[in-house]
């Protein structure tokens, strides 16, 4: 009877506890101003119940009971709890600004800093940027967001690199930042756009923190992670879009064609090859028939929460796209998987973990080069066939047709990485943190491409006898370990200083193998693998390589504030690093910033118009280690010999490349002065820099040595030593605007723009460094040389083109280049005054590296709707045109419908024939001005009513619409004129850049 009495009780406590829960609904503004606050969160105190608040700032929370403690929180803001009343169902709260949480909290290195204190040059990308933006690749979020950054694409094909440099190209070889994700080395290759929330890009001496590594600038990203006191949301992003090319190039159509080669054949005296050319019409374009509309697709998913002890991040994505050419030939699949977990253990230990597990897959076509398929696409007749082969062997050797090309492609690549970071923070005092961390980086790739038996045509340098596949599976690993203590501290109220001192050690190890296996079975991608393969050949069939390479750094930092604002910091890295030997092998690398709060002064204090003003100043020495290969102080036996053994010839390794013990790293001088300045309130927002680096003892390969040293031998190669210098100096510009005019609109409006000037001061040992390629059997045409721009563009000036038979006997003769000149050929100016043309006559004709960058960004916000757009714009650079084709029977880029055909009839295009001229040679004729403007994104979005919203249980849903590179502004005549090869000499060299594709994107962001 008393169980029974119990359980009554017990039931009827529960009913009136359940009676007594109700729902609390309200509205969150901003004290200062008293417009709403979207995006507060309320959670019951110590519960797991919670929402967010709309676009207007209310919201409900349901299953609330009277004496629950509501608590509100919203970044730069400070939190209020509220006690609930009984059966109080209307809340309205008002948060009051938080002065230092207002000032932006940015990465530097071993720690954060407030931004108003910061002495160095920092730009910031916001996860709100990167989500406008929608990048496919987190590198294009970087590109007209932030002053100093140059971001250029090797090619518009799913998954290809994107070249990032900052401040300019300083070093005749590697010239990319470090990438640190959440503290340790990774790639930005491989990271989900989804799951960053932001981006610190350290461009001055700030970044002598990382020492050997940080010369190039360094790129700090920082993964999302749950907050303390935070509800459970899910948000769940997605987009489906196409894509087609964003250019198509004029050529020559069927009629034009044979009109213009029976005018060359003519020009040489030559029996016409078309002479009834009325049946021929426009024939096939072969850019529409290698150009696809290809889609692609991306899904995101991402759980955020916390709660007073544990904070929790957790994301899965999925992209597949397919390529503009060759669709499933040429696409890209990426997914990826990542978890953050903050765990406060106790008062004095924290412990944080995160990881990305990343799965990439790619297929490729045959690109950037002499017969890639664009090449020949711009290059084969239009009066062929969709399917005719060139069996005639009329269009030289390199010239097949593209569709089959794309037809007999087979290649795929596969990678699987994890990547990570595991720390723990021990806080033994308010003032003292310790901070343990290991990252760690696991990679394994393979891949492998496929050579069917084929015949092109005769001589075709693409034909194959023999079917072949070559694999290879690769292993990259790497860990970080940081060991370090950050003490801060305030004295008197005025002194405010932070001491952080540390250690870390690295480790870079990994392996490679390569092999060749001959007579596929059934001449069929299907069984291409090297275990089925039943040929062999009498060379090398395999390779394989091996590194390990070992970094270890002590570093320090001192930050001293007066008054909070005259401010001071200095830094020193001390680094050893297996790259270079033992006498080199240790290096030091100081540095100092200072800066001065001139709004926190009497004169300026109560000021209507200036709202913060700061002047700051650095000096630095910083490194660069990654140039010239692993380990170049020895050989590594990676040479081909020949030997004589028991009275044969037997086939062997030798040393390899010649070593340099003495070598050493680049060294980097960084000077810079800026200032930051905000009026009206906070509104508008500047920032200037001027800026100088002097980059030391470059690491160039291929000095000229002495043959008695055996670099000439197969595999071996001139050593690495340190011989040149160089100057990158400038000034940066950034200014921001944001109002907010009433309740209902909200405008933002950013320009950034950087002027660069680019010169080598010194090279050791040699005049000049070649580099590119043009044409065939030409002299390379970039240079790396004393007094101009790195990877400058070397040949002829032109002066229009000869139109009389009177004005090629008056002037010096070219016969030297090739041909003597006739009417109609180009003319060349004789640059040294010796009356004649030839080799000694070559001089600067154009500069890769763009004078001026520039972005211009734009924010609308109506009520409910949003709209953004994104532009670039470089300015000054040079691009060598070099997809065209020195053959007789090429097809031609429709420019030559202005051709010269007669005394007055043309000064800039020479005449077409199929003798011999010297109008091929490398002139100013084939170096256009490759500056550009283009629209990177334009999107417009909608946020449903937060009314109908409630109904369905969902926070928030926005849908939207998007294009991305909707149209770019160029007189440039090739495809893409933002493209480049990356490389430092030779990286604007154009061979039919792979166009970054248009996208049109549909889209939704939900959360609930």
């Amino acid at each position: 009877m008393n169980k029974i009495l119990v359980l009554i009780l017990f039931c009827i406590g529960t009913f009136s506890l359940q009676a007594q829960t109700f729902s609390v609904s309200g509205m969150v503004d901003e004290a200062d101003t008293g417009l709403p606050l979207p995006g507060v969160n309320i959670i019951v105190k110590n519960t797991s119940n919670g929402v967010v608040t709309d676009f207007d700032g209310n919201y409900t929370i349901n299953e609330v009971s009277a004496g629950d403690v509501l608590v509100f929180s919203y970044v730069g803001f400070l939190p209020q709890e509220v006690t609930v009343g009984e059966n109080q169902n209307v809340i309205d709260v008002t948060l009051k600004t938080d002065a230092a949480a207002l000032e932006e909290v940015v990465v530097i290195g071993y720690g954060t800093q407030q931004r108003k204190d910061i002495t160095g040059a920092v730009s910031v990308v916001s996860n709100e940027t990167i989500e406008e933006l929608n990048p496919i690749k987190i590198e294009q979020a970087l590109q007209g967001t932030a002053a100093g950054v140059n971001v250029t694409p090797s090619s518009g094909a799913p998954g290809a690199g994107i070249n990032v440099n900052i401040r300019g190209i300083a070093s005749n070889s590697e010239n990319g930042p470090l990438i640190l994700i959440d503290g340790y080395q990774g790639d930005l290759n491989t990271i989900n756009p989804n799951d960053i929330e932001s981006i610190s890009i350290l461009k001055d001496a700030q970044a002598a923190i990382y020492g050997i590594a940080g010369a190039n600038g360094v790129v700090l990203v920082t993964t999302k992670s749950g907050k303390k006191n935070t509800a459970p949301t899910v948000q769940y992003d997605a987009y489906v879009g196409m894509q087609e090319t964003s250019r198509k190039l004029p050529l020559l159509n069927a009629t034009e064609y044979a009109l213009l080669l029976n005018e060359s054949y003519a020009n040489n005296g030559q029996a016409l090859p078309y002479p009834n050319v009325s049946d021929l019409g426009r024939g096939t374009n072969f850019q529409d028939e290698v150009f696809d509309t290809s889609p692609i697709m991306s899904h995101n998913l991402t759980l955020n929460g916390g709660s007073e002890k544990v904070t929790y991040s957790f994301g899965v994505s999925h992209l597949d796209q397919e390529g503009i050419i060759g669709a499933e030939k040429s696409d890209f699949q990426r997914s990826t998987a990542r978890f953050n977990i903050g765990v406060d253990i106790s008062d004095e230990f924290k412990f944080t973990a995160n990881s990305i597990y990343t799965s990439l897959n790619r297929r490729s076509i045959n690109e950037n080069g002499l017969g890639s398929v664009l090449f020949n696409a711009l290059n084969i007749p239009s009066t062929f066939s969709r399917d005719q082969e060139d069996l005639e062997g009329r269009l030289g050797n390199e010239i097949i047709n593209p569709l089959s090309q794309i037809e007999n492609t087979f290649n795929d690549y596969n990678l699987n990485k994890f990547n990570g970071s595991f720390s723990l923070d021990y806080t033994p005092i308010e003032e003292l943190t310790f901070t343990s961390r290991i990252g760690y980086s696991l990679s394994n790739s393979k891949g492998k491409d496929f050579a069917p038996i084929i015949d092109y045509g005769p001589g075709k340098v693409f034909n194959n006898v023999r079917s072949t596949v070559n694999q290879n599976r690769i292993n990259d690993n790497s860990y970080t370990y940081d060991l370090f203590g950050t003490y801060e501290n305030t004295f008197n109220e005025t002194h405010h200083l932070t001491g952080t001192a540390g250690m870390t050690v690295i480790r870079d190890w990994g392996d490679g193998l390569y092999a060749t296996g001959y007579d596929v079975p059934n001449n069929s991608w299907d069984f291409a693998d090297i275990s089925l393969t039943t040929g062999t050949n009498d060379g090398l069939n395999n390779s394989a390589y091996k590194y390990d390479i070992r970094k270890l750094s002590f570093f320090g930092r001192l930050q001293y504030d007066y008054q909070g604002k005259y401010l001071v910091s200095g830094m020193l890295r001390r680094d050893a690093s297996t790259r270079f030997g033992p006498e080199n092998r240790v290096g030091y690398f100081p540095s100092a910033t200072a800066g001065w709060i001139l709004s926190e002064e009497d004169f300026l204090e109560d000021s209507n118009v200036i709202s913060f003003l700061k002047l700051r100043g650095s000096f630095g020495i910083l490194g660069n280690d990654e140039a010239g290969g692993a380990e170049f102080y020895r050989s590594l036996l990676d040479g081909e010999a020949t030997y004589v053994l028991n009275g044969s010839l037997v086939n062997g390794t030798a040393l390899g490349r010649i070593a340099n013990p003495g070598a050493g790293w680049e060294e980097a001088e960084k000077t810079n002065i800026g200032i930051d300045l905000r009026l009206f309130n906070n509104r508008v927002d500047i920032a200037a820099d001027i800026f100088r680096e002097d980059r030391k003892d470059l690491l160039v390969a291929g000095i000229p040595v002495s043959g008695i040293f055996g670099g000439g031998a197969p595999g071996s190669g001139a050593p690495t030593i340190n011989a040149g210098t160089t100057r990158n100096e400038g000034f940066e510009f950034a200014i921001n605007y944001k109002e907010n005019f009433g309740d209902d609109i909200r405008v933002g409006i950013g320009y950034n723009a950087t002027f660069l000037r680019n010169e080598v001061t010194a090279v050791n040992g040699t005049e000049f460094l070649p580099g590119g390629q043009f044409g065939v059997g030409q002299p390379q045409p970039a240079r790396f040389q004393e007094g101009f721009p790195i990877g400058y563009f070397y040949g002829y000036k032109t002066d229009g083109i000869f139109q009389t038979q009177e004005e090629v006997d008056a002037h010096p003769s070219q016969e030297s280049l090739g041909a003597e000149a006739s009417p109609g050929d180009i003319r060349y100016v004789d640059t040294n005054g010796d009356g004649v043309i030839n080799v000694d006559d070559r001089t600067n004709i154009g500069d890769p590296i763009p004078t001026a960058t520039m972005g211009l960004n734009l924010n609308f916000n109506y009520k409910n709707f949003d709209f953004t757009a994104y532009t670039y714009a470089s300015l000054g650079n040079d691009m060598v045109r070099n997809y065209e084709r020195n053959q007789p029977n090429v097809n031609r880029h429709a420019y030559y419908l202005e051709r010269w055909t007669g005394p007055g009839t043309s000064n800039e295009v020479p005449r077409v024939t199929t003798g011999a001229t010297s109008n091929v040679a490398f002139s100013d004729f084939y170096v256009e001005d490759a500056s550009y403007a283009r629209i990177q994104n334009v999107q417009l979005g909608y946020s449903l009513p937060e009314t109908f919203l409630e109904q369905v249980g969902i926070n928030r849903l926005r849908v939207y619409a998007s294009v991305q590179n909707l149209y770019t502004f160029t007189n440039y005549k090739g495809f893409d004129p933002s493209a480049s090869t990356g490389e430092a000499i030779g990286g604007g060299i154009d061979y039919g850049f792979y166009p970054v594709p248009r996208i049109f994107l549909a889209g939704l962001n939900l959360n609930f």
